[in-house]
């Protein structure tokens, strides 16, 4: 009788178990999420390598996609969230493939910019001259023509050869092409190369490189506390690079071939947006921002109409 009495307690805490283990699996979603190794991206990587997705309930993959692809991932479902530049949600959204922007990731200082040859002595110097930068829809291409405009002069003054960023800062310091308009970590190739060249301008000329996440509208229709989840994993990581950086910037910079102390030496070229950044952020900057965007955008044939920019984004996550 006490046999059979274990045997049933024991019967029950099994079931027990695999009861909260299967309502455990339930509460996980999964999630597909494309980007790049852009440093600014890399507290994702350390959300997902740290296990704080996990903690928090997430299953996350990360999809390595070029940004010029990205869109395509999201609008064939490949993916539900991506991460990219405040523009290039402009022109997602303005070319039919919807996204909504939840969290600010980060503000490039000096971490994008334009390397040229010794003999280029400004802009001007430029016209007629071949840059090696990313595909028309890209964060490098939109730099430089932000760039360009803002000295008087368009992408039709000079030459582009499309490269991608990692290739067009090899292709700079292996002596082709004019100039590159890259990013870091590859934008520091042409740091530690000055025979090669020099840098003409940065994001602390011109801050107009600015990170944000989104998903597709209906995937946070019907994930809002997954969504919600994503977002303080975000912050949770940012917290875990402040208390530990050193361990945080060994398993973000072995994402990107570094080593953590190259990975900190790049990332000294950025800000990571905290919460409260976050919040002045959506508070206004965000819409300001998109609107001078979608106007460079247009002239540029990268996208044809200017869509509402205070509809790209939704700000209830940063509570």
């Amino acid at each position: 009788m006490g046999i059979r009495l274990v045997s049933g307690l024991a019967r029950t805490a099994l079931a027990a178990v695999i009861v909260a283990a299967g309502a455990a699996h339930a509460q996980t979603t999964e999630i597909a999420l494309g980007m790049s190794g852009w440093t600014g991206f890399a507290p994702l990587t350390l959300a997902d390598k740290a296990g704080i997705f996990k903690k928090n309930g997430l299953d996350v993959s990360i999809k390595m996609i070029p940004q010029k692809d990205r869109h395509l991932a999201l609008a064939s479902g490949a993916i539900q969230c991506a991460a990219t530049t405040v523009e290039t949600h402009v022109a997602w959204n303005a070319n039919g493939v919807p996204i909504t922007q939840i969290v600010q990731l980060d503000k490039s200082y000096g971490a994008d910019g334009l390397a040229v040859r010794a003999d280029v002595k400004s802009f001007a110097d430029l016209k007629g001259k071949t840059v090696g930068v990313d595909a028309p829809g890209t964060a490098p291409y939109f730099g430089l023509a932000w760039m360009l405009k803002k000295n008087g002069m368009s992408i039709k003054d000079v030459k582009t050869t499309t490269l991608s960023p990692q290739a067009a800062a090899q292709a700079f310091v292996s002596g082709q092409n004019d100039a590159a308009m890259t990013y870091e970590p590859y934008l520091s190739t042409v740091r530690q190369s000055p025979d090669k060249g020099k840098i003409l301008a940065t994001t602390l000329d011109y801050p107009m490189v600015m990170d944000t996440l989104g998903c597709a509208p209906k995937w946070l229709k019907d994930n809002p506390k997954a969504a919600q989840a994503l977002v303080d994993s975000y912050f949770e990581a940012l917290d875990m690079i402040r208390k530990e950086p050193a361990k945080s910037n060994e398993i973000m910079g072995a994402a990107v071939k570094q080593t953590g102390e190259q990975f900190a030496k790049s990332a000294a070229f950025l800000r990571w947006q905290d919460r409260e950044a976050n919040r002045k952020f959506f508070g206004g900057e965000l819409a300001a921002f998109s609107k001078e965007a979608a106007a460079v955008l247009l002239e540029i044939g990268v996208i044809r109409q200017v869509p509402d920019v205070t509809a790209l984004y939704d700000a209830r996550f940063l509570k």
